[in-house]
């Protein structure tokens, strides 16, 4: 094989679920596209690290896709030279169509048609999060879809990744001021390219930690609040986010684990939100929240315990 027909490089390691997880929802600052594989169906133990670099990776390289699967330590990673192949088709080839309600998720190896009424997004893997194929990014998809009868007018997407989210919003609700936020500026750059990509138009962009800027505050209230993050950041922004949500708000809330939900729940309801609706997917919980429908000190109304009752 001659160096000059080497185009990208592919190195694989064996790695966990929780791991796969951690890699697919994290902020990984390494030049590779990484894709993470279950291979044995209902496994924990068996997944798979694919990443895909367009040099030959060198030790340091290899030294930090160790980093992120402890569990492979002693495995010897497979390297191997990818000779005249589409690198990120190739890292894509997995990534079959998601269908949540009216929408559908596709990439550009597996393209794919919208139901009648509904919407196709073409959001390829990259560097940004969010390509639907995550449990609680569908899970959100199905969440905004099923509020599809509900009037809203300003809505805002908090760690919007590729954007895909926002899209989804503006097509339910084309009248609505929407606004997409992300901490990281190339997951904005990536949310601009798959505007572009998805002939979306009229979402405004801002790169922003949380809540704090005032282009967000000037926006507010909001009327629908999405934020697919983290356990963690969610229950430390719960104060912000409350205080951007108009009175009687929806607040759809993801990126946590179903055994962290009741604590994210309990910071919001501290905050005067109380839980409409909540959907279990496996280890990940999607809520979603009435700003104002709790008391200060916690507590949900006495009308609305019921209704928590059956979703817990």
């Amino acid at each position: 094989m001659s160096a000059d027909a080497v185009h990208s490089w592919k190195v694989t390691l064996p790695c966990t679920r929780a791991e796969a997880e951690a890699i697919d929802k994290g902020e990984v600052a390494l030049d590779a596209v990484l894709m993470t594989t279950e291979e044995v169906e209902d496994d924990a133990e068996r997944w798979r690290l694919d990443a895909y670099l367009e040099e030959e990776p060198d030790a340091g390289m290899i030294a930090a896709l160790r980093a992120l699967v402890p569990s492979a330590a002693g495995v010897e990673p497979v390297v191997q030279p990818l000779v005249d192949a589409d690198w990120v088709a190739m890292s894509q080839a997995g990534l079959e169509p998601i269908r949540e309600g009216r929408f559908v998720v596709h990439t550009s190896a597996h393209p794919a048609d919208a139901p009648a009424g509904g919407r196709a997004f073409l959001i390829d893997a990259g560097q940004a999060f969010g390509t639907g194929h995550h449990a609680t990014t569908s899970g959100c998809l199905a969440m905004l879809d099923g509020l599809a009868g509900t009037r809203f007018d300003r809505i805002i997407d908090l760690g919007t990744g590729t954007g895909l989210l926002a899209f989804a919003a503006q097509h339910l609700w084309p009248t609505a001021t929407i606004t997409a936020t992300d901490i990281d500026p190339v997951a904005i750059q990536v949310t601009r390219e798959n505007m572009a990509a998805n002939a979306v138009t009229d979402v405004r962009l801002i790169v922003a930690d949380g809540t704090r800027d005032p282009a967000i505050s000037a926006g507010a209230p909001y009327d629908l609040v999405i934020a697919n993050i983290l356990a963690g950041p969610l229950v430390a922004m719960a104060p912000e986010v409350a205080a951007i949500a108009a009175t009687g708000a929806t607040v759809v809330l993801a990126g946590l684990l179903t055994r962290q939900a009741e604590e994210v729940a309990a910071a919001y309801a501290a905050q005067g939100c109380a839980v409409s609706a909540r959907d279990v997917r496996g280890d990940w919980t999607i809520l979603r929240l009435a700003a104002g429908a709790a008391t200060p000190n916690g507590q949900v109304p006495a009308g609305d315990r019921e209704a928590w009752a059956t979703d817990s």
